[in-house]
This record gives C-alpha cells, structure tokens and sequence, in this order.
C-alpha cells in the first residue's frame, strides 16, 4: 500500500494498485472496504486515484465527507431512493386526487402517472388532478401548442 502511494505519480501506479487490490481479495469484505476507502483517500488527486477508482468495491464509508468513491454512490443512490419514493407519493396522490372527484382513470394513464419519476412534471399534473374533468385533463397543452408534463420522465 505504502509503494503504491509513493509511487502514485510513476507510470507504473496502475501496475501496484492492481497487486495491491489483487493482494487484498483474500481479505474479509469488511477489512479490505476500510483498505480500498483508506487508499483512496491516500492517493488524494494524484493520477493513480482515478485507477483505484475502478479497482473500488461498493460498500459503505468509513470516511464520510472526504467525497471517495464510496460515499458519492451511497449519497447517490440514498437521494435516488427519496426521489423515487416521493415521486411514488406524488403519483398515489394524483391517482386519489382523481378518484375522490369520480374521474374515471384508464390504465394507460394510471400507468404514465405511476412510471412518472420527474418530480416537477408530478407537481403539475397534482395541480391538474384538482379541478381536473377527465383524466386526460392532465396532460393538457400550454398556449404554445406544446404538451406539457412530457419532459424525460425518468429522471429525478
């Protein structure tokens, strides 16, 4: 580990890291997670690091705050969770928004809603859902002709 850190701006730094992460598989998944995280941080913002980088297992930090590999994907996948969790909330509002005012909702607009994770894209079509007539209602147009509430609705 230590040549590895020495030598992280050499042309051979991919060569040692790839020993030391091969060395390290013999380890208990706990102790080589500490070992990747702890190296990485080592390497700093050398060349090398962007190797190491590759070479990361996904596990949880033990470092929080120093922006490793580790910590940007649970932070990633934790806020991908709650987008994906809100958007569930908003759709299941919408859907029930509509029922209580008897709007007959058919299963390809039930669906759309549902899929929907853009959270502002949900926000309009609730404001819909409020006065809404028929479900189509939703998605109506704006004075450009346009549909609203279409953008990419797999993002968060």
């Amino acid at each position: 580990m230590l040549s590895a850190i020495v030598h992280s701006d050499s042309r051979r730094s991919a060569a040692i890291l790839d020993a030391v992460a091969d060395g390290w598989r013999s380890f208990d998944k706990d102790t080589v997670a500490y070992w990747f995280e702890t190296m990485e941080i080592a390497l700093a913002n050398t060349p090398a690091r962007a190797k190491w980088r590759e070479l990361h297992m996904s596990v949880g930090s033990y470092y929080p705050g120093h922006g490793t590999l580790i910590e940007e994907k649970y932070l990633e996948g934790e806020a991908n969770g709650e987008a994906k969790g809100e958007a569930k909330d908003r759709a299941t509002l919408i859907l029930r928004v509509l029922e209580k005012h008897g709007v007959d909702v058919p299963e390809d607009i039930r669906d759309r809603v549902t899929s929907c994770t853009d959270l502002d894209t949900l926000m309009l079509w609730f404001d819909r859902s409020l006065t809404a007539a028929t479900a189509d209602d939703l998605f109506a147009e704006n004075e450009d002709g346009q549909a609203e509430g279409n953008q990419n609705q797999t993002s968060a």
